[in-house]
């Protein structure tokens, strides 16, 4: 069977690092518990190999992030409140049909 491919949106900003570990543990959650998924946060390496606070570093993240919507299936929200980026994914996902779940 052919896993569901699950992009897990999640605030960034602020405390990035702290944030980038909570969205690895929820991948790893997500890996060890529903084997028909394939959890997918793709932005955690560019916002660790670009700088989040310069807006064409910035943007080359978002650009990136956007092209690998073609693939995905779902996006799943974390964190506990939507961010300017997770809006600008939800608008992507809403673009593109691509459903959209509160998972928080």
């Amino acid at each position: 069977m052919k896993k569901k491919i699950v992009y897990i949106a999640h605030p960034i900003g602020g405390d990035v690092m702290n944030n980038c570990n909570s969205v690895l543990t929820i991948v790893k959650y997500l890996n060890l518990t529903n084997t028909d998924i394939l959890p997918f946060a793709p932005y955690v390496v560019d916002v660790l190999a670009l700088d989040d606070n310069d807006p064409e570093q910035r943007a080359r993240g978002f650009e990136n992030n956007k092209r690998l919507f073609d693939f995905v299936d779902e996006v799943w929200l974390y964190g506990g409140r939507i961010s300017y980026g997770m809006q600008t994914e939800i608008e992507w996902a809403k673009e593109m049909n691509i459903p959209v779940i509160q998972k928080w």
